[in-house]
């Protein structure tokens, strides 16, 4: 029984050359099924593709007729089939931007600047929308990063870069890198009244949302003070003077007018007429800081002994301003005063470390006082720095950014420095 029970089991059991046949089939219906699986991702890839080339040829059609609502609608769609269309993202946000759509134009070259993370003229772009949209650290480092990589030489473009770069350093309350940003469209020959505004506020320290309105005096006033700092820019003295003096004169109470008259004199070496408008600004504005460092600093050229009084005033009114206490350290220091010097620098270190001219002041101070090893690490610190030499974002006056022609350090025994 057992023996005819294996006999008629083993008729069941499959024979090796079945079971190699079966896998032989299973092999060919893989075979089969990713052909044709293949197949079918082909066809709907050249499927999507033919849609891809209609869509982005109708979308393009669409944006040179004019018809812009059109063709952002069919490039979305054209791009929802190849999101790595380059030209796609920046069609689609240059119509977004027409159509101040700011923030869905800021999208469409962000996902361009992602795919061509290179492409200066997309980061500028980004930047004018981020401008629109008052997101303004953004709007500054793409802007930066526009200059660095470079965008198409067209002349408007270079203007527009140069423009919004003033207008966002003068929201920051940076007023003299704004000035410096929009020289260069003044010595490239541009003339309008939106720079003249710029320069204007940037002479007469206000941010832009604070600046008189259209039709009002006060915005005369900026505008002409705008078109004295351009007589400025180009070294126009006279012309530039002339335009100050009348404004000086006509608006005697105007404020900041004195700063900027005096900023502009001091530009020139007018070093003693400088500094009297600067007195004025103070009897109109009896805290004004600004003032007192422009006549602390002319005089560390000219006199240091006289600045003292001034520099410390700004330590009195601001003594969180780390500019104040380096400036009346080192007009210490040139008057001969190391002991009264060295807190001050100290002090000025200790609020801002990374600022190099802080760290050579005080090594020069040390060294005076004969503390050699306080020396050499300060002198140490300054190399380590240099190179670095910005002024800190933290400094303000009057809880505003602070940026000066400021001594980088004093060159003791330089009697030509004090040469008017």
């Amino acid at each position: 029984m057992p023996s005819n029970f294996v006999a008629v089991n083993s008729l069941f059991r499959p024979s090796s050359s079945l079971r190699v046949l079966k896998r032989t089939d299973a092999a060919i219906l893989f075979i089969a099924f990713s052909l044709l699986f293949v197949s079918s991702a082909l066809a709907e890839s050249r499927k999507l593709n033919a849609d891809f080339a209609q869509l982005s040829a109708r979308a393009d059609t669409a944006r040179d007729a004019g018809q812009l609502d059109q063709a952002a609608s069919l490039y979305r769609q054209a791009l929802a089939h190849h999101p790595s269309w380059k030209e796609g993202w920046w069609s689609l946000g240059t119509i977004l931007y027409d159509q101040n759509s700011y923030s869905a134009a800021a999208r469409a070259f962000r996902r361009l600047v992602s795919y061509d993370p290179k492409n200066g003229t997309a980061h500028l772009m980004l930047a004018l929308c981020q401008y629109q949209l008052g997101v303004d650290d953004s709007a500054i480092k793409n802007i930066q990063a526009a200059r660095k990589l470079g965008i198409k030489k067209d002349e408007q473009l270079e203007h527009v870069l140069q423009y919004h770069e003033g207008m966002l350093l003068l929201r920051k309350g940076r007023y003299e890198d704004a000035i410096e940003a929009l020289q260069v469209l003044v010595k490239q020959g541009v003339h309008s009244d939106d720079l003249d505004a710029a320069l204007g506020m940037g002479a007469l320290l206000v941010r832009p949302k604070e600046a008189p309105v259209e039709g009002t005096v006060g915005r005369q006033v900026f505008l002409r003070a705008g078109q004295a700092e351009a007589y400025g820019l180009l070294k126009k003295y006279d012309e530039g003077k002339k335009s100050y003096a009348a404004l000086a004169q006509e608006f005697p109470a105007f404020p900041n007018i004195h700063y900027a008259y005096g900023r502009f004199l001091l530009g020139f070496d007018e070093l003693d007429e400088g500094i009297a408008q600067f007195q004025q600004e103070i009897q109109n504005n009896p805290t004004h800081i600004r003032a007192r460092m422009r006549i602390a600093a002319a005089d560390y050229r000219i006199n240091s002994t006289a600045g003292i009084p001034y520099a410390q005033e700004v330590v009195k009114l601001q003594p969180s301003y780390p500019f104040g206490h380096y400036l009346l350290g080192l007009l210490y220091l040139d008057s001969g005063d190391i002991r009264r010097s060295i807190p001050q620098l100290e002090a000025a270190v200790h609020m801002v470390p990374q600022e190099a001219q802080f760290q050579f002041a005080l090594g020069s101070a040390y060294a005076k006082a004969g503390r050699k090893e306080d020396a050499a690490r300060a002198r140490s610190a300054f190399l380590r720095l240099q190179g670095n030499n910005r002024s800190p974002a933290g400094a303000t006056a009057n809880g505003q950014p602070l940026h000066l022609d400021m001594p980088t350090g004093p060159p003791p025994g330089s009697e030509q420095r004090k040469q008017k």
